[in-house]
């Protein structure tokens, strides 16, 4: 497309999200690989709650969670999800919409070995998106598994990385008198070559 060029330019969307990424880590000044992850229950109702994105890979994104999580049971159920990363700063955001796969290989123990002790013991003491009494039994609960697990704990097997494949990726960044610019990458599925259209703000 010949109107494609400047941030936009580019045959790869992964390569242009991961240069968007680049950008924002450099104006945001909290969590730019912030992302809102949108799923949806048993009953179609939607559901919605921001995650950090770890990594752009050639053809997914990834994050990772408990997979006794709410987020993580509506993905297993429906293998679908969708998320949207918004920059104020640079007035850009990137949609994507796509099948998701788990992560719990070594990937996933090379992330969380990555991540400080105290986060790595915390993904271990909490029973995510079930009830808690009070701040103070967490608190208990960390300690409890900070003299169990020790300096080292091994990544649980309830914790992991979910890779979403998207089918969609949608670029867009504002525009004078909110005439924006909106690229939609799109295919089939997951093999299948994009099709890249510019549309109305």
């Amino acid at each position: 497309m010949a109107d494609r060029d400047g941030i936009f330019a580019g045959d790869d969307p992964f390569a242009i999200a991961r240069s968007w990424l680049e950008a924002a880590e450099a104006a945001e000044v909290n969590d730019p690989n912030a992302i809102a992850l949108a799923t949806v229950d048993p009953e179609g109702l939607p559901n919605v709650r921001m995650v950090l994105l770890k990594e752009i890979e050639s053809d997914a994104f990834v994050f990772y969670t408990n997979y006794g999580s709410v987020k993580a049971g509506e993905i297993d159920h429906g293998g679908k999800a969708a998320f949207v990363m918004h920059w104020k700063s640079l007035r850009r955001q990137i949609r994507v919409r796509g099948t998701v796969t788990r992560e719990a290989g070594e990937k996933a123990d090379a992330y969380y070995a990555s991540r400080s002790l105290k986060s790595r013991l915390g993904a271990w003491a909490s029973d995510q998106s079930r009830p808690l009494s009070s701040r103070t039994a967490l608190m208990a609960e960390v300690a409890k598994v900070t003299a169990a697990k020790g300096p080292n704990p091994p990544r649980p097997a309830f914790w992991g990385g979910y890779r979403i494949r998207p089918v969609e990726i949608e670029f867009w960044a504002d525009g004078a008198f909110r005439l924006h610019d909106r690229f939609r990458w799109r295919r089939e599925s997951e093999t299948s070559d994009w099709t890249v259209t510019r549309l109305n703000p």
